[in-house]
């Protein structure tokens, strides 16, 4: 389960992302440079080899540490995407291919644009196809998959269902684990009505409605799908000219109307939390990227629950946000992820502590944005305080575990 919502008013895109995952699936940023003229055939995605390009650009991913591809990510020159589940008539129950994220890292590396990044991702989905278990622990859960694409000049969404997709332009959209597309799109797989057709998905009576034609019911119902696409496109409807990193960062943290009694959440939440049979899935990364003039910028918290996490401001400048991003090379026990993952498991269980580390994190968080105001943010200033912030919390987690309740101790453990 996830929630991507983007946001384009004065001249620039924003688009923001919770990557909701199965607990204790960690979860790492990565930094990967341009490449020029690389002469290697292929590439090994998660689970096939594709035909590798020569040129590719520099990218930020947030990315399941299992995965070859990206929750998340953003480019070089200004192009960010988020990807959702969604569980369509033709969602393949076998076999092996390109998960979407793998279609998000290839279109980051590749195109320049959002149009651009559609034509990648539709090129790769009907040569390659999308398949495979999408799942950390759960090799059964499979899905096809819904993107939101941004650059500095437009904003587009793209779903899929099997093979078949179709896109629009837009200006505030959301989505949230069921397919969001109606009547109108601008763009679409060759004679997709017919085909739809022609598969049994649609009978041919009215206007063709892509979500009717390949949307399923039951695990939509079960995430909320439908609840927490509302309340952010609520959000995006009343946000003021004035929404930037705040309000983003509001409507990532949102819970809704049952707050922080994290037992009576039900997958309607924004900011997701695990805690039974129903409910196994959780935020285990969130992203903010502002796409305007100049080099992109972006907040990651790269842990899980921004209710509780710190968003740190992050850049492709040398040594911006240095402290969140991971060596691939490097064990995943190294993350920042990994990490914070006590600090977030004590504050689930421990109230006083919950309020106190969220106090501190909003005085610091004040402090870290108004330098990325600045012409020239002083990096390695902002490090230092998130790096003696991020040590305070783990030292004083550390020294008091969680009590956590059975279903963590079962499904969720270190």
């Amino acid at each position: 389960m996830c929630d991507t919502l983007v946001l384009r008013q004065a001249g620039v895109s924003w688009l923001a992302k919770n990557s909701d995952r199965e607990a204790a699936e960690p979860q790492r940023l990565l930094r990967l440079p341009a490449v020029c003229g690389d002469a290697t055939r292929q590439v090994r995605t998660t689970y096939i080899d594709v035909a590798q390009t020569a040129d590719r650009h520099a990218v930020i991913l947030s990315q399941p540490s299992w995965i070859w591809g990206a929750e998340m990510g953003v480019n070089e020159r200004g192009l960010a995407i988020g990807n959702e589940a969604v569980f369509t008539r033709l969602t393949a129950k076998k076999g092996e291919a390109l998960l979407g994220m793998d279609l998000l890292r290839l279109a980051l590396e590749r195109a320049g644009t959002a149009r651009e990044g559609i034509a990648v991702i539709s090129e790769h989905l009907q040569r390659y196809g999308q398949a495979g278990p999408g799942g950390y622990r759960d090799k059964h859960f499979r899905y096809d998959s819904s993107f939101l694409l941004a650059d500095p000049e437009e904003a587009w969404v793209l779903e899929t269902a099997g093979s078949l997709w179709a896109a629009k332009k837009v200006e505030r959209w959301a989505i949230s684990n069921a397919l969001s597309l109606g009547h109108e799109f601008d763009l679409s797989s060759q004679d997709l009505p017919g085909q739809a057709r022609k598969l049994g998905c649609w009978n041919g009576k009215g206007d063709f409605h892509f979500a009717r034609a390949f949307d399923t019911r039951l695990l939509p119902w079960i995430g909320g799908a439908h609840q927490r696409r509302a309340m952010n496109q609520q959000f995006l409807a009343s946000c003021p000219a004035t929404a930037g990193w705040q309000e983003l960062a509001a409507a990532l943290r949102s819970h809704g109307q049952r707050g922080e009694d994290f037992a009576r959440h039900n997958n309607r939440q924004v900011c997701m939390h695990a805690g039974s049979f129903w409910r196994p899935s959780q935020t285990t990364a969130s992203l903010i990227a502002r796409l305007g003039a100049g080099s992109p910028q972006m907040l990651a918290t790269a842990t899980s629950a921004p209710c509780l996490g710190l968003f740190q401001p992050l850049a492709f400048a040398v040594g911006a946000g240095a402290d969140l991003l991971s060596d691939v090379a490097q064990p995943v026990a190294q993350s920042r992820w990994w990490r914070f993952e006590p600090v977030h498991r004590r504050a689930l269980a421990d109230a006083d502590f919950r309020h106190a580390l969220q106090a501190s994190r909003d005085q610091l968080e004040a402090r870290l944005l108004a330098q990325l105001q600045k012409a020239e943010p002083d990096w390695r200033a902002m490090q230092l305080e998130a790096e003696s912030w991020h040590a305070h919390w783990q030292q004083q987690a550390l020294a008091e575990p969680a009590a956590l309740n059975g279903w963590w101790r079962r499904h969720a453990r270190l």
